[in-house]
């Protein structure tokens, strides 16, 4: 490049954004919730990560609303290269701890947070109160490549 010509500028780091999906307990919200994660990363282009995305948010709204009795909610973020999606729900009680991959696939439950421990680059949980909300709030996150 000569040299009085200024280098490009980097491409700018998108805007922050933040959805959240309330949902009735009822199993029909997995794939309502899958289908809107899908739409959501398209229309900001971060289709690599949808196929993952899909997989992690089923497993956390289909334990949202299986092992609870009261609505709960999916919320996907996305901020500095980073995609977190986590389900709400009203139970307190912590998530069962994952099985290992190779015990979980034995066994009808134990598989959805295995899933996530292995599909995303990081997961965990934490108890909510507040606004007159009780529950959990269980979350992974994917970095973009």
């Amino acid at each position: 490049m000569p040299e009085n010509e200024p280098e490009p500028e980097p491409e700018p780091e998108p805007e922050p954004w933040e959805y959240s999906l309330y949902i009735p307990n009822d199993l029909r919200a997995v794939t309502v919730s899958r289908r809107t994660l899908r739409l959501i990363l398209t229309m900001h282009g971060l289709i690599s990560l949808v196929d993952v995305a899909e997989l992690l948010a089923a497993e956390l709204v289909s334990n949202a609303v299986r092992h609870t009795k009261g609505p709960a909610a999916l919320r996907v973020r996305w901020s500095v290269g980073v995609l977190r999606i986590g389900a709400w729900d009203a139970d307190p009680e912590p998530p069962e701890r994952p099985r290992p991959l190779d015990q979980a696939a034995d066994h009808e439950d134990g598989r959805g947070l295995a899933l996530v421990r292995a599909c995303a680059d990081t997961w965990g949980w934490h108890p909510l109160s507040r606004h007159g909300n009780r529950g959990k709030y269980v979350w992974c996150e994917l970095k973009a490549a």
